[in-house]
This record gives structure tokens, sequence and C-alpha cells, in this order.
């Protein structure tokens, strides 16, 4: 480090200029910091007491620290004041399970088939594995997450999926299902206690338990709830208006631009079922709906309480 010494005529004192700099560029920092506090400000105050719904994705799941980064941002809405749900999935994690005790993973119109001994991986992998070590974060962070389950029963009741090939016969993906109900009582009675639910698409059916699409069930609690926001973390930046360049993120879509670009092939891929999941909850009453890049540090707090947000919004 060079130091800069100037001589008091008076005292013959030195000080260090290279000291004053830092000062001047720490002070500068925290008034940053604090500028940013202040264009929370109004976000903090319209968005107290509402439920979000955030899906947590993949990707979001792929190392702990990207999970405790993102839990972190989740904590803190709770302490400001938001009453944030937690959906996660687990796709890959259950494939990898499925490899390992070398049964081969099959899909069917992007919907996993499965049977008994699919299920009950399924079950182990999100239930003991992924949402025991959500809860396990969330503890962490001094704060309280729960999956409100009850007597090995969830809080999601569904229906057994079918699906008609382009012949017109049912094929039967085995324990697979479209949700039907939530117990809304039970959501809304630990969110204002305090609680986090942290939710793993399984819903209970007519004859046992069933895997639900988990960017679905963040819809349907979301429409249900009637929330303030449905939050997707995805590993993109949001929809693109050219996919094939990352820079074109479209910071805020309407409905009726949403299907245009569906109907165009400009929203395709994986990223078309969490659009369909974004427009059916606002049509059950959401008012909002974000798709934003989870591997991007602190995206729930950029999206949610600055003015330009950083990934897509949709509006009606």
């Amino acid at each position: 480090m060079y130091w800069c010494y100037a001589i008091d005529a008076k005292g013959g004192r030195c000080y260090s200029f290279v000291n004053r700099i830092q000062e001047r560029g720490a002070v500068e920092e925290a008034i940053h910091k604090a500028d940013i506090l202040i264009e929370a400000l109004p976000y903090i105050r319209a968005f107290r007491d509402k439920l979000v719904v955030i899906k947590l994705g993949g990707s979001a799941l792929a190392s702990v620290g990207e999970l405790r980064g993102l839990l972190e941002d989740v904590v803190f809405m709770k302490t400001v004041g938001m009453r944030p749900i937690l959906v996660h999935g687990g796709g890959p994690h259950i494939s990898e399970e499925m490899a390992r005790r070398g049964k081969e993973p099959r899909f069917v119109h992007g919907h996993r088939v499965t049977d008994q001994e699919t299920l009950d991986i399924v079950v182990d992998i999100l239930i003991n594995d992924i949402n025991k070590g959500i809860i396990s974060e969330l503890e962490g962070l001094d704060c309280d997450g729960v999956n409100l389950w009850r007597d090995g029963h969830p809080p999601l009741k569904a229906q057994k999926h079918m699906i008609t090939d382009e012949g017109g016969k049912k094929i039967d993906l085995g324990h697979v299902g479209d949700l039907l109900s939530i117990d809304e009582r039970a959501f809304n009675k630990a969110c204002k206690a305090g609680k986090i639910p942290v939710i793993p698409p399984i819903a209970g059916g007519r004859d046992g338990l069933l895997n639900v699409n988990a960017d679905s069930v963040a819809s349907f609690i979301a429409g249900s709830l009637k929330v303030e926001k449905l939050v997707f973390l995805s590993n993109t930046h949001g929809i693109m208006s050219d996919p094939v360049h990352d820079d074109s993120t479209v910071s805020s879509l309407s409905k009726a631009e949403v299907m245009s670009l569906v109907e165009s092939g400009v929203i395709g891929g994986g990223m078309l079922p969490k659009s369909w999941a974004c427009l059916r909850a606002m049509e059950s009453g959401v008012k909002k709906a974000h798709i934003i890049d989870g591997r991007i540090s602190h995206s729930l707090l950029l999206e949610i309480f600055t003015d330009k947000g950083i990934g897509t919004q949709i509006v009606l």
C-alpha cells in the first residue's frame, strides 16, 4: 500500500490521504445502501401481510450455497412483513436416484411415468431429502419452515391424470395427478403464525399419493389463495423476445403479449409451461407473476423491491 503525507504547517502533523479516500469510499457505499433501502420502502409498505408463492426450480436446488442465498431473500421478505410460501420440485434429483437404483426414468408429454417403485423414490427424495433440507436451512436462518403434512397426508388433493394420444387412446401414467383443491385453512394459519410453508409437489388421491407437476402446484396454490405475487425461479433471465440472445429479456409483458409470443413460437421449451402456469394463476386472481433467474445473487429482492426489477413480470 502506498501512503501520501502532507505536513501541517502549524503542528507538523501528518495526514494519510489514502485513509481519507478509504473513509470517503465507505461513506459512499453506505449512502448507496441507504438509497436502495429508500427505493424498497414503498414496496415494503405495499406488500406487508401479502402472500407470495415462490417456486424453487432445479437450478435453485443445485447447490447449498445458491439455495441458502435464495432462502436469505425469503427470510428478508418475511422479516419485512410479507408471507412467503415455497413450492419446490426435484426432478433431476429423482432421476439421479432412479439411475442409482438401476431404474430408467420415462416421460410422456413432459410427465414422469410413475409406477409404485418410482413413486416411492419420488416421495423419499422430495420429502426426506429436499423438503427436510430446505426446512433445515430455514431453521439455520432462525426461521420456521413447515411442510403442512398431517398424519402422512399432504395439504393438496388431486385426481389421477390421464393423457389421450393422437389416436384417442388413453395413456395411464401411473401415480400422476391433477390438483383439485388445497387445505387453504392450513396455509393461512401457518402464514399468520409466522411460519413459511415448504410444499413438495405430492398430493393425496383417492387411492393414495400422487406425483404432481411442481409448476402446476405453485400456480394452483397461488390461484387458490389469491396471492399478491407468483414467482418462478428459473435458470434464464426471464422471457426473451429473441431466445438466442440473453440480453433480450423483456421486463414486463401483458397476458395478451405472452399469449402472442406463445402462438408465434418465441416462447417454447421449458419456458412454455412456466408461462402457462403464470397465466392460469392470474386468471384465478393472482395480481402479478414473475419469472426470474435464480442463479443471480439476491434476484428475489431485486425483482420485488426495486423499480427496474431483474426478470420478467407478467401483468393483466
